[in-house]
């Protein structure tokens, strides 16, 4: 058991410590337990925190990446069956296809709110195993679909079944890492959408040949065989799934307590129940609602991508099959993008300059689409939309949960913050339109605008964080106070003001 050291002369902590901490873990008496243990100064070293971050990490976020794989890669892969011939057998004609893909996210985005508050209700890894046997059914569904209506149905169930995914991890990640911390983890999480464009695509490309078997079109053993291996993986996230620090199978009781003393001083003991007070206090900061247009900015090229890119490619000249192949080399190269901007961002503390500089990243690759008819320009162009999109979805993430106070005001923020995103998943449906192609001036030119005004507001957020965080600092300055002393019980006087509260500082 890793020592750990205290401000008395011995070395480990007192059985008095260890024994409350167990107490209260039973109790789920969490704050009580944080105080105590603050009061003791009970800390590891450096080389301690480092095995404690990485054992996390082997145990949090590859397994939650998977997830997110299977579920980008369920949403998605209608792009890979259009080309198997999807809409051909279901008799689609016009905005069809559109329509199809547009009807998923009114419904993703409904899910995400209350499937935050029953995840914070109940637990992460029942509702997590929850979620994925649902989505795995309608996935499997769709692969029995007889006509155009039997589509529309099964893709409005599934947006409907996955909505509470992605917010729902993001919230669950900050339930046991620091708040620089976890944009790094975010970032490798998310990097699973680019890895589900790449193996998406490979994997379309073999299933598809399974055409012909049990009398179901290629196209439909793609929906099946992706929607029962979610039913499967489904089964075991229950067991898998760790719900929180205090009750981590994988963590020592030192371990453990040293997770809950540093978040607590990290969010600077706000409040982390659940109370109704901290929900209608998400739906009035308004720094929020910036953030949902900021990511509805974002998203929307980021859906017009993950639909479209094999649509775009073939449009290059390339034919349907070759197409589901070489579009999988920009994603490779915006997973590398995405964690390497998620780990320098949690490095430096920032977020805001990062996702100018990935928005502006993807404004010139999309520029490269639209101004020119050279094949390998345009190809060129699909890496940097890629590389730049997909980094600033986590680390919007990141950066609007660090700047919000309380477990509870977090969840619904964060979930706010996703699912008003996820509306440009509407949009990006009717991105690009057939009668466009082959060059799809007006889709490209959308994505420009829309990143565009993502830009422009990420800047005013960013001088605006540093201004309120040096208004705050002079304040403090003015009583003769220093974050540095500013005692726990100051800061627990102040638990129900959230980010308001007069010690908390953005990151910006």
């Amino acid at each position: 058991m890793p020592s750990v050291k205290s401000n008395t002369n011995d070395n480990s902590p007192s059985e008095s410590v260890l024994e409350k901490l167990e107490v209260d873990v039973r109790n789920k008496d969490i704050d009580a337990s944080a105080d105590a243990l603050i009061e003791d100064r009970i800390t590891f070293d450096d080389a301690q925190t480092g095995r404690l971050l990485r054992k996390m990490d082997w145990n949090i976020v590859p397994f939650l990446s998977f997830l997110y794989l299977l579920s980008f890669l369920d949403r998605s892969n209608i792009g890979n069956a259009r080309l198997a011939g999807l809409e051909a057998d279901l008799s689609m004609k016009n905005l069809d296809y559109n329509i199809a893909l547009a009807i998923f996210f009114p419904f993703y985005v409904a899910a995400e709110i209350p499937s935050n508050i029953m995840m914070k209700r109940t637990s992460p890894s029942l509702w997590l195993c929850i979620m994925m046997v649902a989505w795995g059914v309608c996935m499997t569904l769709m692969g029995l679909v007889k006509n155009f209506t039997g589509l529309l149905i099964a893709r409005a169930a599934l947006g409907f079944a996955e909505g509470g995914l992605f917010p729902g991890v993001t919230w669950y990640i900050t339930l046991w890492y620091r708040r620089h911390e976890c944009g790094l983890r975010m970032a490798i999480f998310f990097s699973a959408a680019t890895l589900a464009g790449a193996f998406g695509g490979l994997l379309a490309r073999g299933i598809s040949e399974m055409r012909g078997i049990g009398g179901r079109p290629g196209w439909a053993w793609i929906f099946i065989l992706e929607g029962l291996a979610t039913i499967l993986v489904a089964f075991f996230t229950k067991w898998v799934v760790n719900d929180s620090p205090e009750t981590a199978k994988f963590l020592t009781v030192e371990e453990r307590k040293e997770v809950i003393v540093r978040l607590k001083l990290d969010r600077t003991s706000l409040a982390d129940e659940f109370a109704s007070q901290y929900v209608w206090a998400a739906f009035k900061d308004w720094k929020i609602w910036v953030h949902m247009v900021i990511t509805i900015g974002i998203y929307t090229p980021l859906y017009s991508i993950s639909l479209f890119l094999p649509t775009i490619v073939r449009n290059m000249g390339y034919t349907d099959a070759d197409s589901q192949l070489i579009s999988v080399p920009p994603y490779v190269v915006g997973c590398l993008a995405t964690i390497g901007a998620g780990w320098y961002a949690d490095r430096l503390k920032r977020r805001g300059i990062f996702m100018i500089g990935c928005n502006i990243t993807a404004i010139i690759g999309f520029i490269m689409l639209i101004a020119t008819d050279k094949v390998a320009v345009q190809y060129l162009g699909t890496f940097f939309a890629v590389s730049g999109i997909y980094p600033n979805v986590p680390m919007g993430v990141a950066w609007n949960g660090n700047n919000i106070g309380g477990a509870t005001k977090r969840a619904v923020g964060i979930a706010m913050h996703v699912g008003f995103g996820n509306l440009g998943g509407v949009i990006a449906g009717f991105a690009y339109r057939s009668t466009d192609a082959p060059r799809y001036f007006a889709g490209h030119g959308l994505l420009i605008a829309t990143l565009t005004m993502s830009t422009i507001l990420c800047i005013f957020m960013h001088f605006y964080l540093v201004r309120e965080n040096s208004r705050r600092d002079r304040e403090m300055e003015a009583k003769g106070l220093t974050l540095d002393i500013y005692t726990e019980e100051m800061r627990v006087s102040e638990r129900d003001q959230g980010d308001n509260a007069t010690f908390f500082r953005y990151t910006v």
